[in-house]
């Protein structure tokens, strides 16, 4: 019986994680986020509407399940109560379900600055972050000089920590980067007055997790981003600012890695990626433009457009191996309809060489040539199909065959934006409900 289930993204992200995480919390207890911060945006689509999540963990649309926001998350406060805002205004209850981490490090407007003032200072050789102050927020973090959410209710030595980093960050942004320095005093006044209304909605996440284990409850781990950002096994430096690992789970909200039952990476049929970076199965021909247009490819976050390309099996191989994944689940099948002829890439030619599992580091994987194995697509519309059977004979040995290329099953097809148009062939919450 899994309890315990991490749900990842197995590529560069946008791989349409929330709706699977609010699908599968029909069997959930509790939704877990465990790192990154608003740079993460998880649209799901209930009913003709669609929300966009941002911080709350996709959990949210269903009534009863608890949301929990981990350690390893990165908080911009103003975001966070921005979404609870906008969830009651459709009449979705979160403030008495939500518990955020006193261990959260808080995102402050010099963050921020700091952010977009790099990006702009390296030109062409921009990461293409979103430019929210996630980066610097986790480097303070790391540098042990950040402030967190339970500094908060201590108002006299926050008001000391934050003057203090301040004035380290802002002879930064002014001797260095020819900006301006942010207002410190602005800066206090506006976080001060958000603290009541924030109090009750922080706590121990990690002691919430183990009780909810004690007392056989299910619990979903979502991830942000993909395994394929990840700052230790991405494609470094193009990478986002935290661990995109399953083993990040356990960091990230304060449990044992043995407490982490079942890992679910999440796949597009093809590949997508927003921002700078090597993407060696990347299309820029009418088949590429087709996927964009086709699969509404813009940042749910940003709204910039992602490049799109062929399945990549080889990075694919990458997040089996350091993330431990138990199954896949194929999202976005029915864009594919209409195609003559369909793609995936089995291997790199890199310096005179087949491989098989994609290199460290982005210069090595931009030397990368793709090596792809071609299949026959399909004419019949997948759009809405909820019985396995019923999909295409093409699709279903399409599928078939990344199944045998990850050496993983799929336990689960999406065919469409909606909660409902999915196959779940196998629950990860296995004997759960």
């Amino acid at each position: 019986m899994a309890n315990n289930v991490v749900l990842l993204g197995a590529q560069w992200g946008d791989e349409g994680k929330g709706k699977i995480v609010d699908l599968l919390t029909e069997r959930a207890d509790a939704v877990a986020r465990f790192q990154g911060g608003h740079n993460a945006g998880h649209t799901l689509v209930i009913g003709g509407q669609k929300t966009v999540l941002h911080l709350i963990p996709s959990g949210a649309m269903r009534p009863g399940v608890d949301c929990l926001i981990g350690n390893g998350v990165v908080v911009n406060i103003e975001q966070l109560l921005k979404e609870i805002d906008n969830l009651k205004s459709m009449d979705i209850e979160i403030e008495n379900r939500l518990m955020l981490s006193m261990a959260c490090p808080i995102i402050l407007p010099h963050h921020i600055a700091l952010d977009l003032a790099r990006e702009k200072a390296k030109g062409k050789k921009a990461i293409g972050t979103t430019g929210r102050g996630i980066g610097p927020c986790y480097e303070d973090k790391v540098a042990r000089r950040g402030l967190r959410l339970g500094d908060l209710f201590n108002a006299k030595l926050f008001a000391e920590k934050l003057r203090e980093v301040m004035d380290y960050h802002n002879h930064a942004l002014v001797q260095y980067f020819k900006q301006q320095a942010v207002d410190y005093q602005q800066t206090l006044d506006s976080i001060m007055p958000l603290v009541e209304r924030l109090r009750p909605m922080i706590g121990d996440v990690s002691e919430r997790i183990y009780n909810l284990r004690q007392n056989n409850k299910s619990v979903m781990f979502e991830g942000a981003q993909g395994m394929l950002l990840d700052v230790d096994h991405g494609t470094y430096p193009y990478v986002t600012s935290s661990n995109t690992v399953a083993a990040a789970a356990a960091i990230g909200t304060g449990i044992g890695p043995l407490e982490l039952d079942h890992v679910l990476g999440v796949v597009k049929a093809y590949t997508t990626r927003v921002g700078s970076g090597p993407f060696p199965t990347e299309l820029f021909d009418e088949v590429g433009q087709w996927l964009g247009e086709k699969g509404h490819e813009f940042g749910a976050t940003t709204g910039r457009p992602r490049r799109c390309g062929w399945l990549d099996a080889v990075a694919l191989k990458r997040t089996r191996q350091v993330s431990g994944l138990n199954a896949l689940c194929v999202t976005k099948l029915d864009v594919m309809d209409g195609l003559e002829v369909v793609k995936i890439c089995t291997s790199y030619q890199y310096k005179g060489e087949s491989i098989t599992l994609p290199p460290y580091g982005a210069d090595a994987l931009g030397e990368c040539t793709p090596v792809y194995e071609t299949m026959p697509g399909w004419k019949e519309v997948t759009a809405g199909v909820r019985d396995y059977e019923s999909l295409p004979t093409n699709a279903k040995k399409y599928l078939g065959r990344i199944s045998e290329l990850i050496g993983l099953p799929i336990d689960i097809v999406s065919t469409g934006a909606e909660r409902d148009d999915t196959m779940v062939l196998k629950h990860p919450f296995i004997n759960q409900g």
